[in-house]
């Protein structure tokens, strides 16, 4: 039987340090995965259907533009919020409250009879899909030990571009057969098991029940866990966790004082960068591709597929290189490597539509791949008593560069009148993002969670 020592916040970090990675590990990433994956597919559900719906319900472009913003209002908002009630009311808690969100509006979304009633609900829906990452990102790290964090939280996180690729696969489909509303339905029904699933099958991170004093129920979930891993072997000695100092409350003032005013300032530069990149490359290629690059409507829809599907394979890869490169080295190569072929296509003189495809694909894998890691190094980065708070508030910058970069693309080229103009812009931003990386991040891989951020 697994040796019984006391109780402390201490203790709880060494034990689920000495865990090795087990099957229960695995079950509980692949729920809140789902979770990710069915979050990702409804945030890009209503883009795939506005096409259909400006035609059902003679909708303006403007109006188009506002129902896709309108939920990303609501992600931005969402991160925010629930990050911070994921700090007091727990980690699994505030995840199932924001994927039974996701689920009712997104099925009130399907039976949606105007304009009006589906504006509402996906502004509603949006706050769960944003409260959904940085709560789920962070539990998924505080169960995590430190050797090889990178690894098991990182193919985590390639469930959402595995979620956004899906729901364009089904869409090409299901729009035209079954309809727009079912994409909706498709996108929330699993989501009720998921939430059952949560509720009775995952338990609630050990390092949040601790740091609010429920060392009974923390010491209940690792016993189980040491049984079901080691039988009734004894289990390895505890390893030594840094003695952590409490502070009885926390509020958005804390991001900003002593080491962390750094680190958030770093995480909110490199988020901007990479979100502002990976927006503009997303919403805007399609058509710089047709109108500047002549490639056909055709040529030019089927980019979007085939740069998700490099996301899929960069941020797989990406999991199995992160512990061995380190996070620093990880962001610079992959900010680099989105900066250099941006800067190619806005410098070469009247370069081809697939010279600019083949460019650009490279650029928006590698920038994306930099915001998966993101999700995972804004949750190490801060302690566990405000983790979800300063994820979340660093995550809200990608969900603010949505809402911004269409129209700021779109001033751009209203100015310059050039395609060019665009990817010289993006490329600077991914090397100020370089620039950041280099000079203000903290290095977190390898390091237990409470040594990072004590």
């Amino acid at each position: 039987m697994p040796a019984i020592v006391e109780a402390s916040y201490e203790t709880i970090v060494a034990r689920i340090e000495r865990l090795p990675v087990s099957n229960w590990h695995h079950f509980v990433r692949a729920v809140v995965g789902a979770a990710s994956f069915l979050a990702a597919f409804n945030a890009v559900a209503i883009a795939l259907t506005a096409t259909v719906l400006a035609g059902l319900w003679h909708l303006s472009p403007v109006k188009i533009g506002f129902l896709i913003s309108g939920q990303f209002a609501g992600q931005w908002i969402g991160t925010i919020s629930f990050g911070w009630l994921g700090e007091r009311c727990g980690r699994i808690f505030t995840a199932k409250l924001t994927v039974l969100i996701i689920a009712l509006f997104g099925l009130a979304s399907a039976f949606a009879w105007g304009y009006a009633p589906l504006l509402g609900f996906q502004f509603v829906q949006g706050l769960g899909i944003g409260g959904e990452s940085p709560v789920a990102t962070t539990y998924v790290n505080e169960i995590a030990k430190a050797r090889g964090r990178g690894k098991f939280t990182m193919l985590y996180q390639v469930m959402f571009p595995v979620g956004f690729t899906t729901a364009s696969l089904v869409s090409v489909w299901v729009i035209p057969h079954l309809g727009w509303r079912w994409m909706f339905v498709l996108g929330t029904l699993p989501a009720f098991l998921i939430v059952l699933l949560l509720q009775y099958r995952v338990p609630e991170s050990p390092r949040w029940l601790a740091r609010h004093d429920k060392l009974e129920d923390a010491d209940r979930i690792l016993l189980r866990l040491e049984k079901q891993i080691f039988g009734e072997a004894e289990p390895p000695a505890l390893l030594a966790a840094p003695a952590t100092k409490f502070k009885t409350s926390v509020n958005f003032g804390d991001l900003f004082r002593g080491i962390y005013l750094k680190r958030t300032i770093c995480v909110w530069i490199m988020w901007l960068c990479a979100s502002v990149n990976a927006w503009g490359l997303l919403l805007w290629m399609p058509s710089l591709l047709h109108t500047a690059y002549r490639l056909s409507v055709a040529q030019s829809l089927r980019y979007s597929m085939i740069g998700n599907i490099f996301v899929v394979i960069g941020g797989t890869t990406g999991a199995y290189v992160i512990d061995r490169m380190g996070r620093k080295a990880l962001f610079e190569v992959t900010f680099l490597l989105a900066a250099l072929p941006l800067l190619l296509v806005g410098m070469i003189h009247g370069p081809t539509g697939r010279t600019v495809l083949i460019l650009a694909t490279m650029g928006n894998a590698s920038i994306t791949v930099a915001e998966l890691a993101l999700s995972m190094y804004s949750s190490e980065i801060y302690p566990t008593r405000m983790r979800t708070l300063g994820t979340g508030t660093a995550g809200s910058w990608a969900r603010g560069a949505a809402m911004i970069t269409s129209p700021l693309i779109g001033l751009i080229l209203s100015v310059t009148h050039e395609a060019s103009a665009v990817f010289l812009f993006l490329s600077g931003l991914a090397f100020l993002g370089v620039l950041t990386v280099f000079l203000f991040a903290t290095e977190t891989s390898g390091r237990v969670l409470e040594e990072i951020s004590p």
